[in-house]
């Protein structure tokens, strides 16, 4: 209790002390060396012991300055007076002046020149502005010249309770599990106070719940909120709202605050059991249903959510545990009862199952308050379906011999209605799977005869449908495919694999083996292929082959001699009897071509033709072959000459019925100059001014006869070329005659008016030796070669 009680009689005069330091900061200052700061009002002793300091020591000038202060958000009547500036040298006959600078002077601080007297003339704000640093200095009031050196010194804002703690981070948001022990952290707050933290206790906070208790707790000085609750059970409440506040000075009587609010949400835990809705639940089914088709659902609900509130199904008794099977809903967490087996009402018409639900994620914190699971039953009524017949198997396979006779039975199906009715069954055959329609059935019992002949060889199985059909319903249909096999027969004779054709050596050896052939039979028997080869009995003594049995069913043809010749018989045929093991033995005749050729001294065949004999010794049918491409490629030559021949004897003039348009012709005649009247018609390059007669144009025969155009009227001398033009291009536009293309004409006119005159030599009426070109010289660089070459030709002619 004294302690608190000196708590409060600190904060109630501290502000009090304070401002007595304030205004009067230098009362008590002890002596200070060369000047000293002094307030208003200093007593006179202190003088006589400056004075008497002067006298003992010498005296060094120079300011020496203590700390200033002035009380922040101070107002009165009047300005505030911070302190004084005093000298040595002020003997108080007012001849020094005191000037201050520096920040805020003149406008926050002023200082009275005369007295040293500093006064603030604003209230002042610490937190915008802490300290502000001025500059002293003393003048003679007369000279202006500096009595004293100028002094720096720092004027502080002492710091007041002006500002409240503010949370700059709030409103806030937290979260703690439900179910929390007391003293579960929950989230930390911070407030800021604006004054001064190390000058008093203006920014020193204290938090404490306004609003929330008695849920929650908060440290006083570190702003941890708690639970201060055991067991918050989030199915009752989930979210909180709690008030905190922040207090400075320590909290005390006086202080300014500051409030942010916190809303706290329990999260989940898994401490509840998912609890089914009722005990028993019914549902019926038709026998009919389709295997994994649901049939009904259960639910257990839970007062958790999110993963706390998952739960797993299953079937843990009952007489339909291999029957029906339980799923769960990702979606809805409901229980999905769906058939695993087929049903069968006239076997058994009713189930009873129990069904369990159990929580997924345990929290084994909560073990103790019993299973996380609960348990239902559920009775299933199997109703009556108009089922479709059934097969006495689900597939049929068939054997058959590929020589049995029409209308012979090969099998038979059968099939029941499971119904209590017992409809009578009709069969029938899908033809679609029976195209070719090779099968029959009795639409009555069932039994399948052969329609048509059968060959293995060509299709050794059939796959076919049958369908059976409920008389007294049309719409109940069930099918059964059913598989023939045909069974194989020695029905065909073996042949030779291929078409062969042996090549004998004229060089050949006796026993040497020509061919070696082997046969094939379409025919399968089961111990497989044997095959015997025989000659005709006509040729078994022929006295040019023989024939040997190897051991891997082939046959090997040898001959009985050499010297074969080409040019006595080219072509032996060998006739050959191939018969099998089969019951009864088929067999077939086939005959092998025997060739004789030439062949090289390793055997290698190289012609196999009589005729190669007529041909030159020495000359091959290669040597023949290039002879005849060296003349193909002489006749190209030849006929490539001619033809450049041809095209270099062509003349190069264009004939004048030709178009010469973008045509250029070369002449190398240099023609007669302007004395030559006859190689060029001169009229088309004269002055127009000369032109008195129509001149017809001379690209194209018009096809037409139309009136000649007047000629331009002479005209003066400055006549302008523009105009000219366009009068001349009119007249071509509205030509009826015109080529639809674009034609060129010339015209000698140069225009009038050029201070060069014209440089044309058609209209010169002088002579070369008439003419003095000094003046080309004279025109500019253009013309300065010119001049040079023209003035050459002068002087060789003179010399």
């Amino acid at each position: 209790m004294p302690e608190r009680l000196t708590e409060m009689l600190m904060d109630t005069w501290t502000p009090l002390i304070i401002l007595w330091i304030t205004v009067l900061p230098s009362i008590y200052m002890a002596p200070m060396n060369q000047s000293q700061v002094l307030p208003s009002g200093s007593s006179t002793g202190l003088k006589r012991l400056n004075e008497e300091q002067r006298v003992l020591h010498r005296s060094k000038r120079g300011w020496v300055w203590n700390q200033m202060f002035v009380l922040e958000e101070f107002s009165g009547p009047e300005p505030i007076l911070v302190g004084r500036l005093h000298t040595d040298l002020d003997p108080g006959s007012s001849k020094i002046k005191y000037i201050l600078s520096g920040d805020g002077a003149g406008t926050i601080f002023v200082i009275n020149d005369k007295t040293g007297d500093i006064h603030a003339m604003k209230r002042l704000d610490r937190e915008e502005k802490a300290e502000y640093t001025l500059t002293a200095q003393a003048v003679d009031r007369d000279t202006n010249q500096p009595l004293e050196p100028p002094s720096e010194f720092i004027i502080k804002v002492q710091d007041i309770n002006d500002n409240a703690p503010e949370f700059v981070e709030g409103p806030y948001h937290a979260t703690v599990p439900e179910m929390s022990v007391v003293g579960t952290f929950v989230t930390k707050v911070t407030a800021t106070d604006a004054d001064d933290p190390v000058y008093g206790n203006s920014a020193k906070l204290v938090y404490s719940i306004l609003e929330g208790q008695p849920y929650f707790s908060i440290e006083p000085h570190t702003a941890i909120i708690k639970t201060a609750l055991p067991n918050m059970d989030r199915e009752a409440k989930e979210e909180y709202f709690v008030v905190i506040q922040a207090k400075d000075m320590g909290g005390h009587m006086g202080g300014l605050s500051g409030t942010t609010t916190v809303t706290i949400t329990l999260s989940d835990v898994n401490d509840n059991p998912p609890k089914f809705a009722q005990s028993l639940y019914h549902f019926s089914v038709m026998e009919d249903v389709a295997l994994g088709e649901p049939i009904g659902r259960v639910r257990a609900n839970d007062l958790d959510i999110g993963e706390n509130a998952k739960s797993s199904y299953d079937i843990i008794e009952g007489d339909g545990v291999d029957v029906f099977e339980i799923t769960t809903d990702a979606q809805t967490q409901d229980g999905i009862i769906r058939v695993r087996k087929p049903l069968d009402f006239e076997s058994k018409k009713s189930y009873t199952l129990k069904v369990e639900a159990a929580n997924i994620h345990i929290d084994p914190r909560f073990l103790s308050g019993g299973p996380f699971k609960d348990t239902a039953t559920v009775k299933i009524v199997v109703e009556d379906a108009d089922e479709p017949p059934v097969f006495s198997s689900p597939t049929y396979l068939l054997e058959v011999h590929e020589n049995a006779a029409l209308n012979s039975v090969l099998g038979q199906v059968t099939a029941h209605d499971p119904d209590v009715s017992s409809s009578p069954i009709r069969f029938s055959i899908d033809r679609h799977t029976d195209l070719e329609r090779q099968f029959n059935i009795n639409a009555e019992d069932g039994k399948i005869t052969l329609a048509t002949p059968l060959d293995r060889e060509t299709s050794t199985w059939h796959n076919i449908t049958i369908v059976a059909t409920e008389t007294r319903n049309h719409s109940q249909v069930s099918r059964v495919p059913v598989a023939i096999k045909v069974l194989d027969v020695n029905d065909n004779a073996p042949e030779f694999a291929s078409e062969h054709e042996a090549f004998l050596c004229e060089n050949g050896k006796p026993g040497q083996v020509i061919q070696i052939v082997s046969a094939v039979d379409k025919d399968d028997p089961k111990n497989g292929h044997y095959f015997l080869y025989s000659l005709l009995p006509e040729m078994v003594n022929n006295p040019n082959f023989t024939i040997k049995k190897n051991e891997d069913n082939t046959l090997s043809i040898l001959a009985k001699h050499s010297g074969f010749s080409r040019q006595k018989q080219e072509v032996y045929l060998l006739p050959i009897i191939i018969s099998d093991s089969g019951t009864p033995p088929m067999s077939s005749t086939g005959t092998l071509t025997i060739r004789v050729c030439g062949c090289s001294s390793d055997g290698t065949v190289q012609s196999c033709n009589a005729e190669a004999y007529v041909l030159p010794i020495g000359l091959s049918m290669g040597a023949l072959i290039a002879i005849l491409a060296c003349i193909i490629l002489l006749l190209v030559i030849v006929v490539l000459f001619v033809t450049l021949r041809r095209h270099k004897n062509e003349p190069l003039i264009i004939k004048d019925d030709e178009d010469v348009r973008e045509n250029i012709i070369r002449y190398d005649d240099e023609g007669g100059g302007e004395e030559d009247t006859e190689a060029f018609d001169i009229a088309t390059l004269q002055n127009p001014d000369g032109i008195n007669g129509f001149l017809p144009r001379k690209d194209i025969k018009p096809d037409l006869q139309f009136m000649p155009r007047q000629g331009l009227a002479p005209v003066p001398n400055g006549v302008d070329v523009d105009e000219f033009i366009n009068v001349r291009l009119h007249e071509a536009d509205n030509d009826p005659t015109a080529p639809p293309y674009d034609s060129i004409q010339i015209y000698g006119y140069e225009g009038k008016g050029s201070a060069a005159g014209s440089l044309s030599s058609l209209e010169s009426s002088t002579s070369d030796s008439d003419q003095n070109f000094d003046y080309l010289s004279e025109w500019g660089p253009r013309f300065k070669r010119l001049g040079e070459l023209y003035s050459v030709g002068e002087s060789d002619k003179e010399t």
